[in-house]
């Protein structure tokens, strides 16, 4: 049987993993952050780099502007937020796309679901408060990014845990543990403290779902992640075989501010923001990055 550490190695060994996402995040928190500082950190991945020029000339951002030829004007250009964006993007959604089985995912599920729950964490942070909205899309990027692990290195396993959900009627997680000996949220938070991501986002990955026996200063961005991820099942984007077979802690999400009215006055906005990013891959297709 494969254990956890074999699991995490076979990932950390899988090309264009998001290792240098964490620098990112640590240059751009930074009060008195410099473009001089961040090009530095960008110019590591050369296509993050090329994204970064690219996304500065498009019409969105040059309508009426002259063309920017180096990284240093792109940057000033495009903004901390959407630099962030791009990076988050680039560099997860490269290692988020690879082709693994287990879960009966169709091309792109994993990386599209992953997406649509950033972008509703990010949306409800805005519309409760109490969260970042930067660190809230973060968090819904990779909070799960474990199943791709999990999938990667114990598909085989993957009938049996199958049938050991149908079998107890429990949620995938269980089946995971009691047939693997852990389950994809363990995989997802060593990885993540592997790849020197702040804790904030690996307590994300680790109380998933979160309990009242979460760290305290935790609680806010792990409700908001939870809530998230309820609304990105509810849209259907990726949902893969387990999608609905996971615990939802309405309680909680209620004592949070996350109430049903809440939940629903924000879809409509989810819904769109993720159809301009995703557009026609919305719900199906390969997405490249």
């Amino acid at each position: 049987m494969i254990t956890i550490d074999e699991v995490c190695q076979k990932a950390l060994r899988l090309p264009c993993s998001p290792v240098l996402l964490p620098r990112i995040i640590e240059v751009i928190e930074k009060e008195d952050v410099s473009i001089e500082e961040l090009e530095k950190v960008i110019r590591l991945d050369p296509v993050l780099a090329s994204s970064t020029l690219r996304l500065a000339n498009s019409a969105y951002f040059a309508a009426g502007s002259n063309r920017v030829e180096s990284l240093e004007e792109a940057l000033q250009r495009l903004g901390l937020k959407e630099i962030f964006r791009l990076a988050a993007l680039s560099l997860a959604g490269r290692w988020m796309t690879l082709d693994t089985d287990g879960y009966r995912w169709e091309a792109g599920d994993f990386c599209r679901l992953a997406l649509v729950t950033a972008v509703a964490a990010e949306c409800l942070a805005e519309k409760v408060g109490g969260v970042e909205p930067r660190t809230a899309y973060t968090a819904g990027l990779v909070h799960e990014v474990g199943k791709l692990a999990v999938a990667y290195s114990c598909s085989d396993h993957f009938a049996r845990i199958r049938a050991h959900q149908q079998a107890n009627r429990c949620v995938w997680l269980a089946s995971e543990k009691a047939i693997l000996g852990f389950n994809h949220a363990e995989v997802g938070s060593t990885l993540l403290r592997k790849w020197n991501f702040p804790e904030c986002l690996v307590a994300v990955a680790s109380f998933n779902p979160p309990t009242h026996s979460a760290p305290a200063e935790m609680m806010p961005l792990l409700v908001n992640v939870h809530a998230a991820k309820y609304l990105a099942a509810s849209l259907g984007a990726g949902v893969a075989e387990d999608g609905f077979l996971f615990e939802l802690h309405s309680g909680l999400l209620i004592e949070w501010g996350y109430s049903a009215a809440v939940l629903e006055s924000a879809l409509p906005d989810v819904l769109a923001r993720s159809s301009r990013l995703l557009r026609e891959n919305l719900l199906h297709g390969m997405l490249k990055f």
